[in-house]
C-alpha cells in the first residue's frame, strides 16, 4: 500500500488544521520555512508507523496481555506480584487499544478521507485522555511492582507484613483511580469542531485546543505537574531501587552456578523495569521541553512524537515476552492452560499438579498407617507432613510459612497455589 499525492495533501492540510494558528496558515497558504522541510518527514513517519507497526505491535501486544490476564488470574497463581503484574497487562490492554484506533483513522484517510476525518474528529480527545492515562497507570503500576521487588529483596523479613494480596490489590486500584483522576484535564484539551477547507473545498470535522488550555498559566503549571507523575518521579525512582535490588542480587548470587527461582522472578522484574525506563526516557525528554501537544506543534516536533509514541506502545507489549522468557512457573501454566493436547502442556501438568497429587497420596498413608498402629507415638503426637517431588523423587519437608513458599517452592504456594 502506498500513500497517494492527494491523500498526502490532504493528511497534511487536516493535520494543519487542529489549532487555530496552523488553520490560518494553511488557509493563507503560508508557511513557516521550517515546517516545509520537515512535513515529508512528519508524513513518512505517520505513514510507516500508523499503518505498518502500530498494528503489528497492537496486535502482538493484545495477544500477549490477554495471555498474561488469563495465565496471572488463575487462582493457583494468586500471589501480590501477580496482583500487579495482571493490573499492568490491564492497563497496557487499554493504552494499545487506544493506539489501535489510531491505525484505523490512519487506514481510514488512505481508503476514504471524508470518513478517516470524521473519525479523527470524534475519537481524538478522547484518545487523548486514554493514552495518557494508561501511561500514567502503567508508569506508577511499574513503580509498585519494583517497590514490592526491593522490599522482597533487601527487607526480607518484613516481606509478609508489607506485601500481600490484599494490599497489591488496594494499591492497584488506588492508582487506577488517581491516575485516571489527574489525567482528566488533558482530556479537556481538546474539542471537535467544523471547519471548511478552502484548500480543498470541502467541510471537515477537526479538533481545537479548549479555552481552558488557552491559559498559560494553568498549561504552565498542569504540565509541569503532569511530566513529574508521569515520568519524571517514577523514572528517578525506578532508577534507584533497580540500583539497589541488582546490587542485592549480585551479592546473593556470588559462588552460586545455577539461579535460584526467586532470582529469576527478580531478573525478569529488573528487565520489565529496563525496557519502560528505555521506552519512556525520550517520551518524557519530548514532554519536558515540549508539552503535551501533538496536533498543534511543529513538523519536526510531531514527527519525532511518532517514533516515541511508538516507544510507549512496544513498552506495552513486550512484558508478555519477558514473563515467558525468565519465569519458568508462567510457562508451565501457559503450557498448561493453552497447549493442552501438545506435549509440552502434558509435561507442564504433571509438573504443576504431580507434587500436588503426590502430596495427597502421603498424606493418604501416613493417615492408614495411624489408623494401623505402625507410626511411633512421636509421630502421632507432631505428624509431618512430606512434600514428594515427582520430578526429582525426593523429599522435602513443607514449608508453612506461606510467603517463603512463594519465592522458594514454586509450585506450591499455600493451599496448593502456584507462584512466581
Amino acid at each position: 500500500m502506498s500513500m497517494s499525492s492527494a491523500n498526502v495533501s490532504l493528511l497534511a492540510n487536516f493535520n494543519q488544521s487542529a489549532s487555530t494558528a496552523n488553520i490560518t496558515s494553511a488557509s493563507n497558504g503560508n508557511m513557516s520555512t521550517e515546517d516545509v522541510k520537515y512535513e515529508e518527514f512528519y508524513n513518512m513517519a505517520q505513514f510507516i508507523t500508523g499503518l505498518f507497526l502500530y498494528p503489528t505491535v497492537c496486535l502482538f501486544g493484545l495477544t500477549g496481555n490477554v495471555i498474561s490476564i488469563v495465565v496471572l488470574s488463575q487462582k493457583k497463581m494468586a500471589t501480590s506480584t501477580n496482583t500487579f503484574l495482571t493490573a499492568l497487562a490491564v492497563s497496557d490492554g487499554i493504552k494499545l487499544v487506544t493506539d489501535s484506533f489510531y491505525f484505523l483513522v490512519i487506514l481510514l484517510l488512505n481508503i476514504d478521507e471524508a470518513v478517516g476525518q470524521r473519525a479523527y474528529g470524534y475519537l481524538y480527545p478522547y484518545a487523548h485522555y486514554f493514552f495518557n492515562m494508561s501511561v500514567c497507570i502503567t508508569a506508577w503500576l511499574t513503580v509498585s511492582v519494583a517497590a514490592e521487588r526491593y522490599i522482597l529483596v533487601c527487607y526480607a523479613t518484613k516481606a509478609r507484613q508489607w506485601c500481600s494480596i490484599r494490599r497489591a490489590r488496594i494499591t492497584s486500584i488506588g492508582v487506577f483511580v488517581s491516575m485516571s483522576l489527574l489525567t482528566i484535564p488533558l482530556g479537556l484539551r481538546y474539542e471537535t469542531v467544523v471547519l471548511r477547507d478552502d484548500h480543498l473545498n470541502v467541510t471537515v470535522l477537526s479538533v481545537e485546543v479548549t479555552e481552558l488550555w488557552k491559559n498559560a498559566r494553568f498549561v504552565t503549571a498542569y504540565t509541569w505537574i503532569q511530566n513529574l507523575l508521569r515520568s519524571i518521579v517514577p523514572l528517578f525512582v525506578l532508577c534507584t531501587l533497580n540500583c539497589f535490588i541488582v546490587q542485592a542480587l549480585r551479592r546473593t548470587q556470588r559462588g552460586r552456578k545455577k539461579i535460584s527461582t526467586r532470582h529469576r522472578v527478580t531478573l525478569m522484574l529488573v528487565s520489565v523495569i529496563v525496557v519502560f525506563m528505555l521506552c519512556v526516557t525520550p517520551d518524557a525528554v519530548m514532554s519536558a521541553f515540549f508539552g503535551y501537544g501533538y496536533y498543534e506543534a511543529s513538523f519536526l516536533v510531531r514527527g519525532i512524537r511518532e517514533i516515541t509514541d511508538l516507544l510507549l506502545t512496544v513498552n506495552s507489549a513486550v512484558n508478555f515476552l519477558l514473563y515467558y522468557t525468565f519465569n519458568k512457573v508462567f510457562r508451565r501454566n501457559f503450557y498448561a492452560l493453552f497447549c493442552k493436547n501438545c506435549r509440552r502442556g502434558q509435561l507442564a501438568k504433571q509438573e504443576l499438579y504431580g507434587g500436588r497429587s503426590s502430596l495427597a497420596t502421603a498424606r493418604n498413608t501416613t493417615a492408614a498407617n495411624q489408623s494401623k498402629g505402625c507410626s511411633s507415638s512421636k509421630k502421632e503426637d507432631s505428624p509431618q507432613l512430606i512434600f514428594l517431588d515427582a520430578r526429582r523423587q525426593t523429599t522435602t519437608p513443607l514449608i508453612e510459612n506461606e510467603f517463603v513458599r512463594a519465592e522458594d517452592h514454586p509450585n506450591e504456594c499455600g493451599n496448593g497455589q502456584t507462584c512466581l
